[in-house]
């Protein structure tokens, strides 16, 4: 029996005190075996009263183990449980509508050999600006205003730190780190100083995308587009391009599809027109190509950008951008069959 104490073992509290009872209480086997000691004949009583004596101290020794082993379990579980939760069930919520439709916007693209690139956004001056062909004093930097972290005062440097007002600062990393054929996908969070937009004042989210090859023409950028737009908002959709200006691609176009809400006919959403503007397109500036290193006689390509907001509240028709950012469990939960 001595050989057993060490096999013995308890997963709980309520188990040790099993235990206990078992062998150590009044009529535990270790306590009835003491009361049988008196039968023993005098000769024996010697030698079995020390092996009944190393039984029980043992047993008590292999009990208050396994004790301070159960309490210290019990204390490192109080130590994790946070008593400042409400003890009501917690609701949750479900995946965001930005990062469904971000998503789903990758997915229509990857299927005509778009892959997805990542840029940091903290940035410096060069990649956000200076390569996308945007003079040091041009005016068209006042359209992307946006938020320095090391600037000196009154002079445009290339190493001056900001946060990126556009993902096209991934694009520039691309081309000068790949050669053509190109064709990338840049999703992310990106930054302006606007304080009298209709979008978030500090930041917004952003998908652009890029392609540069040989004989890469208007045309081809038209159809990539109508795919895109028919996929996402419908097969009945169609789009018109509309002449714009960019820095980074010339021609430019602004790019409209009709209103999915009223099928084109005209409402307060479209102000009428039947046509809602959804993103910014052109032909790569060949000296965006230069100055990434890619021979603009060789090769030409197409760029587009569009806010990931913009999107989603097309598709979802959500009322007030605010709720992107409020993180509303209420507004979540309209998405989870999404």
């Amino acid at each position: 029996m001595l050989s057993q104490v060490s096999q013995i073992n308890a997963g709980s509290a309520e188990e040790l005190e099993a235990l206990r009872i078992k062998y150590l209480s009044k009529k535990g086997e270790i306590t009835a075996l003491f009361n049988e000691f008196r039968n023993v004949p005098n000769e024996q009583k010697r030698e079995l009263g020390q092996l009944l004596n190393q039984l029980r101290q043992e047993t008590e020794g292999r009990i208050s183990e396994l004790r301070e082993q159960i309490n210290d379990k019990c204390q490192m579980s109080a130590e994790k449980l946070d008593l400042t939760r409400t003890p009501d069930p917690i609701d949750l919520g479900t995946r965001h509508p930005l990062s469904l439709v971000r998503e789903e916007i990758e997915e229509i693209f990857s299927r005509i050999g778009f892959t997805v690139a990542q840029g940091p956004e903290v940035e410096d001056d060069k990649h956000v600006y200076g390569m996308l062909n945007f003079a040091p004093e041009h005016p068209a930097r006042d359209m992307q205003d946006t938020f320095f972290v090391e600037k000196e005062i009154g002079v445009q440097k290339p190493t001056d730190i900001l946060l990126r007002s556009h993902t096209s600062s991934v694009q520039t990393r691309v081309m000068t780190s790949r050669k053509p054929p190109i064709r990338v996908l840049c999703p992310g969070r990106v930054y302006r100083n606007e304080a009298i937009s209709a979008r978030a004042h500090c930041f917004f989210h952003q998908v652009e995308g890029l392609y540069v090859d040989k004989n890469v023409s208007f045309a081809d950028l038209r159809e990539a587009l109508l795919y895109f737009s028919k996929e996402m908002f419908g097969p009945e959709t169609k789009i018109r391009l509309r002449p714009s200006y960019f820095p980074f691609t010339e021609p430019s176009a602004e790019m409209d599809i009709s209103c999915n809400i009223c099928g084109g006919t005209g409402c307060s959403f479209c102000k009428g027109t039947g046509w809602v503007e959804i993103l910014g397109c052109g032909m790569v500036d060949p000296n965006v190509l230069e100055s990434c290193g890619i021979d603009s006689k060789e090769y030409s390509g197409y760029a587009f950008g569009m806010g990931v907001e913009r999107i989603t509240n097309l598709k979802y028709r959500v009322k007030d951008l605010r709720l992107f950012s409020e993180n509303d469990v209420r507004f979540l939960k309209q998405f989870e069959s999404c």
